[in-house]
């Protein structure tokens, strides 16, 4: 059997960056950049009061004239004098000649004439052009996944579209006579298809577009019938463990299957199938649910970053142990956990039951604790490594 890191290594080296596309700025949330997103403008683009005042020339002594006032959108036309002063208002356009601001709370206004007491300094109450970022300063860089604010970002440096990589289609399937959809007739003996909408959310989650194919029937020609589906990746739940995996190959051997591995050493999710279905990449997931996920987190996450040519990858931080472990065997184990904070660090306390099949724990949970092959027995207060559910 492979290492966790080994799987991991070899799904990931079957993939690379996806062609990229222009979208429109307001549908990109979420994509992600396939190049750097470059301001095409200062922020500001002029210097601009940030107080409602007077704009002044802060070499001039004694009273102020007023020759006028521009709102924010309006600015004035001329420039500002010795002895004049310019009545704007938070974000108007600082005309030329003035260097500083004087507050309306701060002079005193009687017609045209206004006085001071205190003497205004070069740059007071003015946002400079430029001071958040000049034209051609990187905004985002390759390969980063654009959360809202970084569209509020990009707008500001005027940018109507982004260059973002295609999103990854990833076709996905559950296998078993004895499943069905939720709502639907249950059959004799039979359970929900759970996984499915699990596996559906994060690969929408980290930026890939799903398509359920829904449930296949225990038959060769069910499964063979996958070989015509076109997408970048194609999964199966299910079908994976000891005495099927002859089925996957039966049935999709002569629609060009080979395989690249069987079987990871971990718990849970060991019977997990790599190869191609001829130039499509090919994941057999387990079919119990916390498998199918767990799965996902570890193989099915950086196989998407690297199709979106991101830096999103599956990183560990250090925890303390809430409890005691017992030695592990041979396989390398993810135990489902919930976390508490003591002084400004993370204390994880694995739960009692760690059944695959246990989705009410694994949505309670709020870390995996990663307990490598051999590891030895652990007491309270152990350091540990907790992989982040959210």
């Amino acid at each position: 059997m492979l290492s966790v890191d080994q799987a991991r290594q070899r799904i990931v080296a079957a993939f690379g960056p996806l062609e990229s596309e222009q979208v429109a700025l307001e549908d990109a949330a979420g994509r992600t950049l396939a190049a750097d997103a470059c301001a095409r403008s200062d922020q500001p683009p002029l210097s601009v009061s940030v107080m409602d005042g007077y704009a002044v020339r802060s070499a001039d002594s004694g009273p102020r004239r007023v020759v006028g006032s521009a709102p924010a959108g309006h600015p004035f036309s001329g420039t500002l004098g010795p002895g004049e002063a310019l009545r704007l208002f938070t974000g108007s356009a600082v005309p030329e000649g003035a260097d500083a601001v004087l507050a309306q709370e701060d002079v005193h206004r009687d017609g045209d004439q206004l006085s001071f007491t205190e003497m205004p300094h070069p740059g007071k109450f003015i946002r400079p052009r430029g001071e958040d970022f000049q034209a051609g300063a990187p905004l985002a860089p390759q390969g980063k996944r654009l959360a809202p604010r970084d569209l509020a970002l990009l707008a500001a440096g005027d940018l109507a579209t982004v260059e973002v990589r295609r999103r990854p289609l990833i076709a996905f399937a559950a296998t078993g006579d004895e499943l069905s959809r939720p709502g639907e007739p249950r059959k004799p003996g039979g359970i929900v298809a759970s996984s499915v909408y699990g596996l559906g959310g994060l690969i929408t989650q980290w930026g890939g577009e799903a398509r359920d194919l829904g449930i296949l029937p225990d038959r060769l020609d069910a499964i063979a019938a996958l070989a015509k589906e076109k997408c970048d990746l194609l999964i199966t739940l299910g079908g994976a463990s000891v005495g099927d995996h002859d089925l996957v190959q039966s049935a999709l051997g002569p629609k060009g299957f080979t395989l690249d591995f069987w079987k990871v050493a971990m718990r849970p999710g060991k019977p997990l199938i790599f190869g191609r279905l001829g130039a499509t990449p090919f994941l057999g997931l387990p079919g119990n649910p916390v498998s199918t996920m767990v799965c996902a987190i570890l193989f099915l996450r950086p196989a998407i970053a690297a199709m979106l040519g991101s830096r999103t990858g599956t990183t560990t931080r250090h925890a303390r142990l809430i409890g005691t472990l017992p030695a592990n065997d041979g396989r390398q184990n993810y135990l489902r956990a919930q976390y508490e904070w003591r002084e400004g660090l993370p204390w994880a306390k694995p739960f009692a039951r760690q059944d695959s099949a246990m989705l009410k724990i694994f949505s309670q949970a709020d870390a995996l604790i990663v307990r490598p092959p051999h590891a030895p027995a652990l007491d309270e207060g152990a350091a540990i490594e907790i992989l982040d559910l959210d």
